[in-house]
């Protein structure tokens, strides 16, 4: 199929302002057509996420920067998906017609529709066999901000790694890809989750609730702060002498973007920001790991794409567990 344009329509989520989850409203739009290099992809699952609410909402502002000052220009969101190929471009090599997919479209976005075209070299890969559609969506958008600081980090087998927020979509996915290079790994969470991030394979779980998670005698290469709500001047004394501590946040006043200009002078502890890239070769990889048993994106709660708008809402109550699924079955 190698025409571009549209042909007949579908339904999709579209936001044409800015503004809270109600202004998601379901409706009838073109639907997509593979141009020569592209998959056309039937969408089973996709996800909704921190990205698609910040971007929904335009907040912090500086989204704006990125999605459109005024208004946004990308109106279907959703950056995760799973589904079929219904149809592939005339230059398209790596992929064909029935092969389940998965992957991201952070930029483009468009996943909370029913069809989606994708760029065969965008990062997309064939799903993993012994995964649903709905477990297969999930593993791609906080999988990558958790591989992409453990790579910034430099982690490998025989570090010890503490991170804070291990229920999250991003925490609980590095706890996995963590014990995948074969570090050591405490997992902070509260309570009610205890058991749930057991699972997870970490070597030591602390219960925050119990205690102050930073006040405790073992020293961390690493603290990952996965939920961006700690500071490095709490966690600090978890660190050792060179350690690392990384944010998924920008922290008060942008103070963990700053820090990592100014710590590394100082030839001690420091803080690293990650700015996450995924490509092909990482959508592959999460696939793989699926496949050997070593990484499985947890799930929270699912929802009909009708119902986008209350999944929205979940999202932002911040007490989401994993990863949050639309169904379009």
């Amino acid at each position: 199929m190698a025409a571009s344009g549209y042909c007949a329509v579908m339904k999709a989520a579209v936001h044409t302002r800015y503004g809270p989850p109600d202004v998601v409203k379901i409706l009838d739009v073109p639907k997509p057509v593979a141009n020569r290099d592209q998959l056309l992809v039937k969408v089973h699952a996709t996800t909704v996420n921190q990205t698609d609410c910040h971007y929904r909402a335009a907040q912090p502002f500086v989204m704006r920067f990125l999605s459109g000052l005024r208004r946004p220009r990308a109106t279907v969101l959703g950056n995760e998906f799973a589904g079929d190929v219904e149809a592939v471009g005339e230059d398209v090599t790596a992929f064909s017609v029935g092969d389940r997919v998965f992957g991201y479209c952070e930029g483009q976005f468009g996943a909370h529709a029913e069809y989606i075209a994708v760029g065969q070299r965008s990062p997309v890969a064939t799903m993993p066999a012994n995964v649903s559609y709905e477990q297969a969506a999930p593993a791609t958008e906080a999988a990558h901000y958790a591989l992409s600081h453990i790579n910034a980090a430099k982690i490998s087998a025989g570090h010890s790694v503490l991170v804070y927020g291990a229920t999250g979509g991003i925490g609980s996915a590095a706890v996995q890809l963590l014990k995948s290079v074969g570090a050591y790994v405490t997992a902070v969470c509260a309570t009610p989750h205890l058991e749930l991030v057991r699972g997870l394979g970490p070597d030591k779980v602390v219960d925050y609730t119990a205690g102050d998670f930073a006040v405790h005698d073992r020293k961390y290469d690493v603290v990952f702060d996965a939920v961006g709500k700690s500071t490095f001047g709490r966690c600090k004394p978890l660190l050792k002498p060179r350690g690392i501590y990384m944010s998924t946040g920008p922290g008060p006043a942008y103070i963990n973007i700053v820090l990592p200009l100014a710590t590394p002078l100082l030839r001690g502890k420091k803080v690293v920001f990650s700015f996450p890239r995924i490509d092909q070769q990482m959508v592959e990889r999460f696939r793989d790991l699926i496949e050997a048993g070593k990484f499985k994106p947890v799930l929270d709660r699912q929802y009909p794409l009708e119902q986008i708008v209350e999944a929205y809402q979940y999202t932002e109550t911040g007490q989401k567990v994993g990863n949050v699924v639309i169904s379009l079955d």
